[in-house]
């Protein structure tokens, strides 16, 4: 699957949505794929997006100079109990707006 924010990589979206201020996304990753190299690629790409389709609008709720916060929470799950239990988590949470 190829997807700009996802970069060339061997990545599936599974599950995705979000809040106002935080995304869930449940994301199927190659053994090959360096999570963290992935992460700051997502952020990186959709930063430089909303900056430039929404830069005024989002002045306000960027963390200091910047949009996302340096932290982020990533967790594995290895069985398919598991990847259920996360999914139904993150279909149950608002759309990002």
């Amino acid at each position: 699957m190829y997807d700009p924010c996802l970069g060339q990589q061997d990545v599936g979206v599974v599950e995705f949505s979000g809040e106002a201020d935080h995304v869930h996304a449940l994301l199927e990753l190659h053994s090959s794929v360096m999570p963290a190299k992935l992460i700051n690629s997502i952020k990186t790409v959709t930063s430089r997006r909303i900056r430039k389709d929404d830069g005024d609008a989002i002045k306000s709720k960027r963390w200091r100079d910047r949009f996302w916060p340096g932290p982020y929470c990533l967790l594995s799950v290895g069985d398919d109990t598991t990847t259920d239990i996360i999914r139904r988590y993150i279909e149950n949470q608002a759309k990002p707006s």
